[in-house]
């Protein structure tokens, strides 16, 4: 399991002076990409292949309340990926000093073409890297149907 330390900022914060719903989120995104830049995607390397992550879902739970100038630990935990890797799923906790666990998200993505601007599976490099790393022991092999679990359609006005 991948650890991120934080300290939780005042710009962090909400109007009830606990941990923002956005704070959460960008934990976890710098959670992410500090993962998987040591497995060698960055800025650099996905422009060279036209690349980028984009997000489907993040199902957050939250269990108590954390506040300013506390150390925090965001995990990641590797549960999910197509044969092509097209699509991938993480799972985050998010720990107090003490190892409390206090919330948890179910974030499900894929990689989009950024010049055709569709999704896309990996190329063999970054497939290659993906594919070492550390499953979690529920790790599932995903189809485009599990994209589809919380399925959502836009209703115009």
């Amino acid at each position: 399991m991948f650890l991120k330390d934080f300290e939780i900022r005042w710009s962090d914060l909400d109007a009830n002076r606990h941990m923002a719903n956005s704070a959460y989120i960008n934990f976890m995104s710098h959670t992410r990409m500090a993962y998987l830049g040591q497995l060698g995607f960055n800025q650099k390397s996905m422009a060279e292949h036209n690349i980028g992550p984009v997000v489907f879902h993040e199902h957050v739970y939250y269990f108590k309340e954390a506040f300013p100038g506390k150390p925090v630990k965001v995990s990641l935990e590797f549960v999910g990926m197509s044969e092509d890797g097209m699509f991938f799923e993480f799972l985050h906790n998010f720990y107090d000093a003490n190892g409390k666990n206090f919330a948890r998200c179910e974030m499900m993505g894929a990689w989009i073409d950024l010049k055709e601007r569709r999704l896309t599976g990996l190329p063999k490099v970054f497939l290659d890297a993906f594919n070492t790393m550390e499953r979690s022991p529920d790790f599932k092999l995903l189809t485009k149907a599990d994209t589809r679990k919380f399925t959502q359609t836009p209703k115009d006005l």
